[in-house]
């Protein structure tokens, strides 16, 4: 191995190792609490600041300053966030929403709090902790990984820890204390973070937004783990840390020079790229809580305030208007935030990067740099930026279509880090730009003028998204995103609509934000600030048309006024306790409809009386000919033919045959497990079989996605009611007219009210509901859209006797005008009452 060779490895392994044990910290956090914890690298930051300054500022000696961070410093913030943010979020709110949104709100918090503190400066005197020999810092990895390996397979706290991973609430009933697991992982996890932070510190630059980032950057070793391999960890930061080293040996000429130079330095950019969007995703629950605020109105009053608060700039500023000029642009940026996060429900931890490209991009054009196209007047070259960016919603847009929850969050973040890291930092894409303003809006007055109204602009149109079918059903997405697809709504489309149009939005505010400050600032738009965006736009009310305003206001007003990094702390704040404080939105009153309904008895609204034949016909109900000749008609109605589903080497299904006729009730019974719902979820389309086919009248549709199914005829129910609680009932049941089989009956949804005697609720807030209500919202939706064929979920499961036989009526009403019905139904009275035919299941095969 020649001498370069060598040196590049061992310049590797030390990149590798501090990666290695971000890895490990990641991994035993997230394996001890369920928390992805993104603010791991803003505790590397603090832990290495705190070092410095014990060593440097007040001349402490490195071993004891450094037993003192590492082991006092670094597993008291982890304590201290697990007692006072994550432990509380967990028990008021048991989701991935409250976890994720809080690690951002702490992550923006430490960032704010050390800009506060200690500047935002770069320091180049971090002390050196393990000195320069690599082999040390690759011991000391391996000693942690062996370690955490030791405990968690030989000892009793690692038994404890597996139990919890395995089943947190089964673990707590067998006496093991979760909390106290959870509190020793916080700890472990800080551990590492403290010590990746002295460890890097001498050698990266130590302020607070470089650190934190280049540790989020790292994030992919752990997912490539898949959250749970220590190895794996260990072996994939090493391998990446010295193909990176290798990497800097090569220098080929031309246009490929810069491309490897800028991957040679960002190997694990490239790594978390891959990991988040090409390997299998982390976490597939939802991320995002139920918007608070969705319904929420805003007074006239408070719009007359906040217009009367942008319009004093005009009137009592001088000239100078060089901060007033970055809220309006910076609220149109969030307000794309509004569309993806607040209406769409999706994660977007990477706006910035698209608010960033529509000021290169409108740069690169009014300057005549941008390859293919001529050189265009300001107005123009911002139009044709907002033009070019929006398609590139799709990079984030297009991982949605699949992925969820934590998996989504790091997918938007890696988007956002590369942009970053391969455009807005690299000479050949932003050297020498300039921006200028377009002719005659030279002073801050007049562009102030034109942001105004390009922002009330923005907000009617955003207005318009939330409003009539399209925001009907990007409720229904937010809501319940299963629901949304057995309604009939495109979910990947809507999902694709949402980040294409989030992207617009985006590159209008960042190129107005370029325009006003009349530079492009790579740093305005790196991640962090994505972070910062996000968790502001969250804390206030992702869903109220308000809340950017605000945010804007709030974000550059306090930098403006106050030292750097007073917003992240702020918003920081609010968003780690987020679990405790709601959303300022959340208080506004909601949007006022007729009077509540007429109450029959306690809690319980007067229903309408369910008609006999009130479903119209869907289709005359037609039987097999009593003697048909060969050959043989396909089977009318929807048939599963040796439909089989296995998962690993679980069998659940069995080569099983089933066939739902129109006019017909057929129920489905069996023991738990017995393969009931597997052989619903194949007939609804949220599941594939392994083999076999599903076929409806004949034609094959084993192929076709749930939301398809439902426009052909075929609509289902849930479990668990699958209503959109930010809608009113009866826009819960437009939602299904609006997207099933039939789309265009002006009386559908009026229907189905009286069908289902919703009509004395139909304008209350779906959440919130009795059960019953909800189980009879659900079976509406289904309906609205005047299916062929309905599947039912335990329809009554929950119900009382009364809900119950009102619910047999329905269903023999629906039989009688031709609709084939299947039920799956533990209620041995209810299957006796309704049903035509019986099948029973027994070990994923129809046995009867």
């Amino acid at each position: 191995m020649s001498s370069l060779t060598y040196d590049l490895v061992l310049a590797g392994l030390a990149v590798g190792s501090a990666a290695a044990l971000t890895g490990i910290g990641l991994i035993v956090t997230y394996r001890a609490t369920g928390v992805l914890n993104l603010a791991h690298g803003a505790v590397a930051m603090v832990c290495a600041y705190v070092l410095r300054n014990l060593v440097v500022e007040w001349g402490w000696p490195l071993p004891l300053a450094a037993c003192v961070t590492l082991l006092l410093v670094a597993p008291g913030i982890g304590l201290v966030l697990d007692r006072a943010v994550f432990r509380p979020a967990a028990v008021l709110g048991p989701d991935p929403a409250t976890t994720l949104v809080a690690s951002i709100g702490v992550f923006v918090l430490l960032v704010g709090g050390a800009a506060l503190v200690w500047g935002t400066g770069a320091r180049a005197d971090a002390p050196v902790l393990l000195g320069d020999d690599p082999w040390a810092q690759l011991a000391t990895v391996v000693l942690v990984a062996v370690a955490v390996g030791a405990v968690t397979r030989w000892t009793g706290p690692g038994r404890d820890l597996r139990a919890v991973v395995d089943d947190r609430e089964l673990a707590a009933l067998g006496g093991i204390d979760a909390d106290r697991v959870a509190a020793a992982g916080w700890a472990f996890g800080s551990f590492t973070a403290g010590l990746t932070g002295v460890l890097l510190a001498p050698y990266v630059r130590l302020d607070p937004y470089g650190l934190p980032l280049l540790v989020v950057e790292v994030i992919a070793v752990a997912v490539a783990a898949r959250m749970r391999s220590l190895p794996v960890a260990v072996g994939t930061a090493l391998a990446v840390g010295v193909a990176q080293a290798q990497l800097t040996r090569f220098h080929p000429e031309g246009w490929a020079g810069p491309l490897v130079q800028a991957v040679a330095t960002n190997l694990f950019v490239v790594a978390l790229l891959v990991a988040a969007l090409v390997l299998p995703g982390v976490g597939a629950r939802d991320a995002l809580p139920r918007a608070s605020t969705a319904g929420a109105r805003v007074p006239p009053g408070l719009w007359v305030a906040a217009g009367v608060l942008f319009l004093l700039p005009l009137g009592l500023a001088g000239d100078d208007l060089r901060t007033a000029v970055q809220v309006p642009a910076l609220a149109v940026v969030l307000l794309s935030l509004v569309v993806v996060t607040g209406r769409g429900g999706q994660i977007a931890l990477g706006q910035a990067a698209y608010a960033g490209l529509g000021a290169l991009f409108t740069a690169l054009l009014a300057a005549g740099r941008f390859p293919g196209l001529p050189r265009l007047a300001e107005p123009a070259a911002l139009l044709a930026a907002v033009v070019l960016v929006a398609p590139l919603g799709l990079l984030t847009g297009w991982p949605a279509i699949r992925r969820h929850g934590l998996a989504l969050a790091l997918a938007t973040l890696a988007v956002g880090v590369a942009v970053s890291r391969f455009v807005f930092a690299q000479p050949y894409a932003t050297a020498g730009l300039v921006l200028s303003r377009p002719a005659g809006l030279a002073s801050d007055r007049a562009y102030y003028a034109v942001e105004l109204a390009v922002l009330a602009g923005a907000l009617l149109l955003v207005a318009a998204l939330r409003r009539g079918r399209t925001g009907r059903a990007l409720a229904a997405l937010r809501d319940h995103e299963a629901g949304a697809g057995a309604a009939g709504v495109r979910v990947p489309a809507l999902k694709l609509l949402a980040f294409v149009a989030g992207a617009a939005l985006a590159a209008l505010g960042g190129g107005l934000l370029g325009m006003g400050v009349q530079a492009f600032d790579p740093a305005a738009y790196d991640p962090v600030r994505g972070l910062l965006w996000f968790a502001a736009v969250l804390v206030l009310g992702a869903d109220s048309l308000l809340s950017p305003l605000v945010a804007a206001a709030l974000l550059v007003g306090l930098d403006a006024g106050a030292r750097g990094g007073a917003a992240a702390a702020v918003v920081g704040l609010l968003a780690a306790f987020t679990a405790r404080v709601p959303p300022p939105a959340s208080l506004l009153p909601s949007s006022p409809g007729p009077p509540r309904p007429r109450r029959t008895g306690p809690g319980r609204p007067a229903a309408a009386p369910v008609p006999a034949s009130s479903h119209p016909p869907a289709r005359p109900a037609t039987g097999p000919a009593p003697h048909p000749a060969p050959p043989a008609p396909p089977a009318r109605g929807l048939e599963a033919l040796g439909v089989t589903l296995r998962y690993g080497d679980f069998t659940a299904l069995d080569r099983v045959d089933l066939l739902v006729a129109p006019g017909r009730v057929t129920a489905l019974v069996g023991p738990n497990g017995a393969g009931k719902s597997s052989l619903f979820h194949c007939l609804a389309g949220t599941a594939r079989p392994s083999a076999g086919r599903v076929r409806l009248d004949g034609t094959d549709i084993t192929g076709r996605p749930a939301h398809a199914r439902t426009r052909l005829g075929v609509a289902r129910t849930f479990q668990e009611p699958a209503v959109f609680p930010s809608l009113s009932v009866e826009d819960n049941v437009r939602v299904g007219g609006e997207q099933g089989r039939v789309r265009d009956d002006p009386h559908a949804v009026e229907r189905a009210l009286r069908l289902l005697g919703l009509t004395g609720v139909r304008h209350l807030p779906a959440g919130g509901l009795a059960t019953g209500t909800l189980r009879r919202v659900d079976v509406a939706r289904a309906v609205a859209g005047r299916p062929h064929t309905l599947l039912l979920d335990e329809p009554a499961a929950g119900l009382d006797a009364a809900e119950t036989a009102a619910l047999a009526r329905v269903l023999k009403a629906l039989a009688a005008d031709g609709t084939a019905v299947l039920v799956v139904e533990h209620d041995p009275d209810l299957v006796a009452d309704v049903a035509d035919t019986v099948h029973v299941m027994e070990a994923g095969r129809i046995v009867s």
